[in-house]
């Protein structure tokens, strides 16, 4: 022992402590972070169903049309637009916008007629949906971060630009849990004319567990592989079932904190109890035939008929409790601006002229179905697109460039206040003037309308507490019921 004493030297002794503080330290930091888990899921919860507050809605209905649809051939009437056709914008000239500098004023192609008790003008392009602009609250002054479709999108969808981020449906999952044993929590479904820009990123679950990330199906793509194989009964499915989640459950246990394996067990487990639902949920068989007339599932145009059969879709997942459901309208843009998504460069009018009847009478339809089922009662309805388009015409076209200062969304049912309209653009459409608004303030007034306050749903990642809304956001009360 003396001998080992008299070979410490003091080099050695500095070498060892320093090590050892350095362990000390690092014990600490994930005790700190160990602590903070702890207190969240303690105080919180998540998929608990548990709220901050009385919630008015507990499901969410999505609708989305990536490209950027028009807020001022569709939405935002601006008689301007008409009258100055052909003229230059006055003060903004010689501005530049995604792909240059802009032409001169163009007008609108079709009418702006007055709709409901309330007389919104509506453009007449969407006699079905304007049925229920008494019940939407429109945002007139949206401004997003990006003039680029992806990070748009993202920035829609996740409240950030970058991909990495939880989507607002997984936000939701994460907080609220499943209403359903036997379906999805979270489910987006793409248009037949393929993913939007970005994809999958605008359904993932970020940093959140795995589990939270959205089931991508749609009525023309059912979800794959849940059959049971020729030669296999029930006894022996159930009995391989529960063997298979014992072995699950004692290697879950080992591996604390491993949200992907988790994942993974919770999707198998789904899977399997999905294998009676699914089938059944993507049946229309059993609707009757004024239901798909309603939707126009029948239509000659097979566009509009695959988005009406997935309308008819959302309304089927939404009522046998699907949390949150994410339905898209085209798709990301090709190699003729306008052909699969809203993205109306060079020619608007007959891009639109193709999409508004797709677009029209299907989702007035589902909003008419929710309504009949008594349904609109607690599901909240949000229209989005990722941006706006300018009041100009792109030069030598007759479409329109990008605009992320000022567009339209509009949200409706449980909790939201009807005949409203939320800030408002210029005389052109051009710049929100009146109580801009962004995709952070839209989703604090989402959550709130759930129960949840936007400001303590949060999850610790990378040394921060993240949130849907990142540090910004406000309950927008004027639209509130």
């Amino acid at each position: 022992m003396k001998e080992n004493l008299e070979q410490y030297t003091r080099r050695r002794f500095l070498g060892d402590v320093t090590t050892g503080l350095m362990g000390v330290g690092l014990s600490h930091l994930l005790g700190l972070e160990s602590l903070h888990g702890q207190t969240n899921s303690s105080s919180w919860q998540p998929g608990k169903s548990l709220t901050h507050h009385k919630p008015r809605a507990k499901r969410v209905l999505q609708i989305f049309c990536p490209g950027a649809a028009s807020q001022i051939d569709l939405w935002e009437h601006k008689p301007l637009l008409q009258e100055y056709d052909g003229k230059p914008l006055p003060g903004e000239e010689d501005f530049m916008s995604f792909q240059g500098k802009n032409g001169t004023i163009m007008g609108c192609p079709w009418a702006f007629e007055p709709a409901g008790r309330s007389g919104k003008m509506i453009s007449s392009m969407l006699p079905h949906l304007s049925q229920h602009v008494d019940d939407m609250a429109f945002f007139h002054a949206m401004q997003s971060k990006s003039n680029t479709h992806g990070p748009a999108c993202i920035f829609a969808n996740t409240g950030h630009p970058t991909e990495g981020f939880p989507s607002a449906g997984a936000w939701i999952s994460y907080a609220l849990g499943n209403i359903a044993d036997d379906l999805p929590t979270y489910v987006a479904i793409p248009d037949i004319r393929g993913e939007p820009p970005n994809g999958k990123a605008n359904w993932s679950n970020g940093f959140l567990p795995a589990k939270h990330q959205a089931i991508n199906m749609a009525a023309h793509q059912p979800i794959r592989n849940i059959q049971l194989p020729e030669g296999i009964g029930q006894p022996e499915e159930q009995s391989t079932r529960e063997l298979l989640h014992y072995f699950n459950e004692r290697h879950a246990a080992s591996h604390p904190g491993e949200s992907d394996l988790q994942a993974r067990m919770s999707a198998y487990e789904l899977a399997a109890q999905m294998q009676l639902s699914a089938p059944e949920v993507n049946d229309f068989n059993s609707e009757p035939r004024h239901i798909h007339q309603l939707y126009g599932t029948d239509s000659s145009n097979p566009l509009k008929a695959a988005y009406a059969r997935n309308c008819l879709l959302s309304r089927r997942l939404l009522e046998r409790g699907v949390r949150y459901v994410n339905l898209y309208c085209a798709s990301r843009s090709s190699g003729a601006d306008g052909l699969l998504n809203w993205d109306a460069h060079k020619t608007l009018k007959s891009d639109y002229e193709r999409h508004l009847p797709i677009f029209d009478q299907p989702t007035a339809a589902l909003l008419t179905d929710l309504k009949q089922r008594g349904l609109m009662e607690d599901t909240l309805v949000l229209w989005t697109t990722e941006f706006g388009r300018m009041p100009t015409r792109q030069i030598g076209t007759v479409g329109r460039d990008h605009n992320p200062d000022g567009f339209t969304l509009w949200m409706m049912g449980g909790g939201v206040k009807g005949e409203t309209s939320y800030g408002a653009t210029d005389d052109f459409g051009r710049r929100a003037v009146e109580n801009p608004t962004t995709i952070w303030e839209f989703y604090s007034t989402v959550l709130h309308i759930l129960g949840l306050d936007y400001e303590q749903l949060s999850y610790y990642h990378n040394g921060l507490d993240r949130r849907l809304t990142d540090v910004h956001g406000h309950v927008i009360k004027e639209v509130l019921a």
